[in-house]
């Protein structure tokens, strides 16, 4: 049933088309953000987690 839909529509590869566009756009924005990230900044976010310091200057919200 799906398929006679689908059939039914004219131009319905157009849409093939931009879905993989934009699906390489985003993919490939996402790579090159990742690449640009700085080593510094990566390392803080990795240890961020871990960091008991601002839980304590909060009022020491712990989940344990």
């Amino acid at each position: 049933m799906i398929q006679n839909v689908l059939r039914a529509i004219g131009g319905i590869g157009v849409y093939d088309a931009i879905s993989i566009c934009l699906f390489v756009l985003v993919f490939g924005g996402a790579v090159l953000w990742a690449f640009k990230l700085k080593r510094p900044f990566l390392d803080s976010m990795s240890s961020l987690p871990l960091n008991d310091e601002t839980a304590s200057q909060e009022g020491d919200h712990r989940h344990e």
